[in-house]
């Protein structure tokens, strides 16, 4: 932003202590934001370490699974219509739950089978260790599914966060803190032109009043003056030219 981006105010002390208010809520909001985006960048990192791993893990469960199918289709042979038919009901379901991070709201989802288990007699005849071997490889294959689909949603949820919480801290640093400090700077020069020219403005009335006086003191005396001669004038005696009066010699 530029130097001279400012709010369109009117200079004044009120102004001015409402822009210190603002100024002082856009920096805690700042530093709040900034500790919410931190918080959530830990978060994130803790869970992309945690995808990461489980990836790892899907692989070789994966692996273990599909051997383990073909042992179980080797040993009791094609077991496909056993287990259409026996599956009249979901066992295992999904649950969520809501997690609280830094304000934002993640889906955490659990798996928790009901009911007995319907595979009980699968693979009777012949090869049952193989078939239960294989229901357990898939059973943790499946767990470590809901557990990567709820990182994975943790995942996106928090980069969606991230970004708008970042967002949200540049503005305010970049935009709006600048904006009321440059305002603040422009309210406070011109409080201080404006005291500065009252000040001139009360020096200038006070030399005027100064050359009032004098010229008031310089009359005063004047007339003074005037009224102590007139007033010696009148207390000294008229000369009669009838009184003697001596001349002075004058000398040839």
């Amino acid at each position: 932003m530029g130097s001279g981006d400012k709010i369109n105010v009117f200079p004044s002390r009120m102004i001015l202590s409402v822009m210190k208010v603002r100024l002082k809520g856009a920096q805690k909001g700042h530093s709040l934001l900034k500790k919410k985006s931190d918080a959530l960048t830990m978060k994130f990192r803790q869970t992309l370490k945690k995808i990461i791993d489980n990836k790892l893990v899907m692989g070789d469960v994966m692996k273990a699974v599909y051997f383990s199918l073909a042992e179980a289709a080797y040993s009791a042979g094609d077991i496909t219509q056993t287990v259409i038919q026996n599956a009249d009901k979901a066992q295992n379901k999904i649950k969520f739950q809501r997690d609280n991070v830094a304000g934002v709201q993640l889906t955490n989802f659990t798996m928790h089978t009901e009911g007995s288990d319907n595979y009980q007699l699968t693979g009777l005849g012949k090869g049952g260790q193989t078939v239960s071997r294989c229901k357990d490889t898939a059973q943790k294959a499946l767990k470590l599914l809901v557990e990567l689909a709820s990182l994975q949603t943790a995942f996106i949820t928090l980069d969606e966060a991230i970004k708008i919480t970042n967002r949200r801290v540049n503005g305010i640093e970049y935009v709006i803190i600048p904006r009321f400090e440059n305002t603040i700077a422009y309210v406070i020069e011109e409080l201080d032109e404006r005291d500065r020219e009252e000040f001139y403005r009360l020096k200038k009335i006070q030399d005027k009043k100064k050359i009032i006086r004098a010229k008031q003191k310089k009359l005063a005396d004047a007339l003074t003056k005037k009224e102590a001669d007139k007033a010696m004038s009148v207390d000294q005696p008229a000369r009669s030219i009838l009184e003697q009066q001596h001349d002075p010699d004058i000398m040839f």
